[in-house]
């Protein structure tokens, strides 16, 4: 398993492989070729030859020696350094916009398992949601001599990832797209989830629904499930009727989302509301709210909301999700990506995966009744 540990560059938190951080870190200092080539007396070439068997060329003497400094030293040659000599770091820089999302998480365990079995570790930039960073993560993980990026940011900064392709480093997207850049993009099918998702509440019996998002300007993803759920809504305005309306939520006003979910309610009259979430961290929200309400999930409102965490089972009769594959995600653009590296060229592609839906109490508008004699 990969383990990283963090270090602040400019504000932002770098994630290293922790073989970097031993360096630094170690009581003494790490022996260097020059201190093996010192001890046996020899060059530091003679050393390099050695170390790459390449002791044909030397005498049964020297290579003795060389072979005691080594073992004396407890000498370990630099994977960078050796894999900068051939032209390759084997590193892969992977840019996420929030480590604190879950679907985020997930896709760099995807992205990490199919790098761990090709031979490649992943370097991890987190921006915390702020698009400055963008070209700033580019140019710090490009100081590491990444051999590639994996871009899960918010898209907004047009050049930032543009910079990477002038370093010559081929650059996968993930989730969000950067406009007017020619590069692999692995999705989900956002479109499909969240029809998903409202075809599902309309099924159960909901008609006036609520589409929450968190700020939608300029980000792909939320900008592709928004209009999808407007489609929906045109899609279903003959029988039976549905209406719909949106509401982009922010961490500081949880007020705004109060206020949303009472005119959800109000709008409905006597019909049946129910609220789709469009990420993981919009869905605690809503709970949030909902608890703060007093209310109760598919007795007074029914919600779907997107990304299958491990506490949506546990969440008042169990949150209804739409499962992403994260993991697939993760994988596929890595597999993308090491496509590239071993130097096919294929045209950019675009794979948009399926979603999952699956099904709890949020989304049942008969809650079953306490057994006798309980709450």
């Amino acid at each position: 398993m990969l383990k990283l540990v963090s270090r602040r560059v400019h504000g932002a938190c770098l994630a290293m492989p922790t073989s970097a951080l031993l360096t630094a870190t170690a009581t003494a200092p790490r022996p260097t070729i020059a201190d093996v080539a010192r001890a046996a007396g020899v060059s530091k070439a003679t050393v390099s030859r050695f170390l790459n068997h390449r002791d044909k060329l030397l005498s049964p003497d020297i290579a003795s020696r060389v072979e005691v400094a080594v073992a004396a030293l407890s000498y370990v040659p630099s994977p960078m350094a050796q894999a900068l000599k051939r032209g390759r770091s084997r590193l892969i820089g992977l840019v996420v916009a929030d480590v604190t999302n879950p679907f985020s998480v997930a896709v760099l365990r995807g992205a990490e398992k199919a790098c761990q079995e090709a031979g490649y570790l992943l370097m991890l930039y987190n921006l915390g949601n702020n698009g400055a960073r963008e070209r700033e993560a580019i140019e710090a993980l490009t100081s590491y001599q990444v051999d590639g990026f994996i871009l899960n940011t918010l898209g907004r900064d047009a050049g930032a990832a543009a910079a990477a392709a002038r370093h010559g480093k081929p650059v996968v997207l993930v989730d969000r797209r950067h406009q007017g850049m020619q590069a692999d993009f692995v999705s989900l099918d956002n479109a499909g989830s969240v029809r998903l998702a409202a075809s599902h509440l309309v099924e159960r019996g909901y008609r006036e629904l609520l589409f929450v998002s968190e700020p939608v300007r300029d980000v792909s993803s939320r900008v592709e499930r928004e209009a999808a759920f407007h489609a929906f809504l045109l899609e279903s305005s003959s029988s039976p009727a549905v209406t719909g309306a949106t509401f982009e939520s922010s961490a500081d006003d949880a007020d705004g989302l109060d206020q949303a979910l009472r005119a959800l309610r109000q709008r409905a009259g006597q019909r049946l509301p129910g609220i789709v979430a469009s990420n993981a961290v919009v869905t605690l929200r809503v709970v949030a709210a909902m608890a703060r309400l007093g209310w109760r999930f598919g007795e007074q409102v029914g919600l779907v909301g997107f990304d299958e965490t491990e506490w949506s089972p546990y969440v008042g009769p169990g949150l209804t999700t739409i499962a992403q594959p994260t993991d697939d995600i993760g994988r596929t653009a890595a597999d993308c990506l090491l496509e590239r590296l071993r130097g096919l060229a294929p045209p950019a592609r675009q794979i948009l995966l399926p979603s999952q839906l699956i099904v709890r109490g949020s989304s049942s508008p008969h809650q079953p009744d306490p057994p006798s004699g309980q709450a």
